[in-house]
């Protein structure tokens, strides 16, 4: 006899919070979609390109950490089909490159569609014909952003232009610094650094053991002074490294961490980057909160999966390159055209 279990509802603070900003993220999913200017030399990736390829990255992640009766997988899975229809299928990226050849956001954000198994060989010949140019490894990045290039590279099939362990030594996080030299930059930098390393939650032994050991040490401190702060955006991304370690994750930290992006977000299920919520009559518009959103998904995901509070297993993507091996996030392009987060 075959035994089918039901639909599991999210029960715990972070399922809900997660299923509130999926749901959130739904209703305004026509805010992310790329507008007339998308393909444009004088177009803003920040408000085209750099959104999308954020909801990719992270309903790619939502659909893989929870289970098919998990009412937060069929949302993310939705949305994530939203996104791909949006590039046409991956053929916009084409035409974007033939733009700007030598930027390096579109291989980013085509990179968060195809580590959820989401391809288009065309687009793959063409950018490893412009990767195996001197210009594009000669290319200047901050080593937070070399790390993310890298990773989309292996993602989209094309040969690493560069090791990794250097540059993973030589961002902030990487050189162990003394934990005062916390600040909001450094907060960014820091969490990206372990989505690189650990592919977005996916392979925790990815992060190295010095590594380890010193955010364990000072992660729960940084957090506190964030959620202190009212820095929800930040606070969220820190809650997501804390699911992400190799270390099992400090239970009573993330229950405290989820009580209060609870309090924070609003009845809508958005949750603002930074701030009070208590006096506001209205949500924040869309380019204030969409981020902070994003990023209490995801987090909420990766909570529930790595503490197994769901009691549903998480679907594996198509393509999920094997353990241990980092991945892409999509970030703002290294051009003219972006301000990095």
């Amino acid at each position: 006899m075959t035994c089918t279990a039901p639909p599991v509802l999210p029960e715990t603070g972070a399922a809900r919070v997660g299923a509130a900003a999926l749901a959130w993220l739904s209703a305004h999913r026509e805010e992310f979609a790329l507008d007339a200017h998308a393909l444009s030399a004088h177009g803003d990736v920040d408000t085209s390109w750099k959104p999308l390829g954020e909801l990719a990255q992270v309903c790619g992640r939502v659909r893989e950490r929870t289970g098919p009766a998990d009412p937060r997988h069929r949302t993310a899975a939705d949305l994530l089909d939203f996104a791909w229809r949006q590039t046409g299928e991956g053929r916009l990226f084409t035409a974007l490159q033939r733009l700007e050849p030598f930027a390096t956001y579109p291989l980013e954000v085509y990179a968060a569609f195809a580590s959820a198994g989401l391809r288009h060989t065309g687009y793959e010949r063409a950018a490893a014909t412009v990767a195996g140019t001197r210009g594009w490894r000669a290319t200047e990045q901050d080593p937070n952003r070399r790390l993310g290039v890298l990773n989309s590279e292996r993602h989209s099939g094309i040969p690493r232009h560069g090791p990794l362990a250097p540059a993973l030594r030589r961002t902030w996080l990487g050189a162990l610094p003394e934990p005062w030299t916390f600040e909001r930059a450094a907060g960014y930098t820091l969490t990206h650094v372990v989505f690189h390393l650990t592919d977005w939650g996916r392979t925790p032994e990815g992060v190295p053991p010095d590594l380890t050991g010193y955010l364990g040490h000072w992660l729960p401190p940084w957090l506190d002074t964030c959620l202190e702060g009212q820095a929800w955006d930040l606070a969220c991304e820190l809650t997501a490294v804390a699911a992400s370690l190799p270390a099992p994750p400090d239970r009573a930290l993330l229950r405290e961490a989820w009580a209060r992006l609870a309090r924070a977000q609003h009845a809508d299920g958005s949750l603002p980057e930074a701030g009070g919520t208590e006096d506001l009559p209205a949500p924040s518009g869309f380019r204030g909160c969409y981020h902070s959103t994003l990023m209490a998904a995801f987090a909420a995901a990766l909570t529930t999966a790595r503490l197994g509070e769901t009691g549903t297993p998480a679907a594996k993507a198509p393509g999920t390159p094997a353990p241990g091996t980092p991945a892409p996030v999509p970030t703002a392009p290294a051009t003219t055209r972006s301000t990095p987060r």
